[in-house]
């Protein structure tokens, strides 16, 4: 089963001008949003991304970047874990995306 999170709010970005097409970024993303065609990688699916940082933290060419932790993944993650519906909006009142 795949699960899909917030529609539009990852924070996940790919500056392809970068990208050596390594695929490190395939190699270590554990939900599959990368695809490497033609030697550059591109986003395949951005709304499978949980925000991890794996794929930044494992690019030499610092084409990914991520802010790991906004809060869209850990909604979702509370969400499933308490039986609620996921809220991107943290304590502060601040909303990603």
């Amino acid at each position: 089963m795949t699960h899909r999170y917030l529609k539009n709010t990852v924070s996940l970005s790919l500056d392809v001008e970068k990208c050596t097409g390594c695929g490190s970024c395939v190699e270590v993303c554990p939900h599959a949003v990368f695809d490497v065609p033609e030697n550059k990688a591109q986003i395949r699916d951005r709304d499978l991304c949980m925000e991890c940082g794996a794929c930044a933290l494992n690019c030499l060419a610092n084409a990914i970047t991520v802010n790991p932790g906004v809060g869209c993944a850990a909604a979702i993650i509370v969400g499933w874990l308490t039986g609620s519906e996921p809220n991107c909006c943290g304590s502060d009142g601040e909303c990603c995306g």
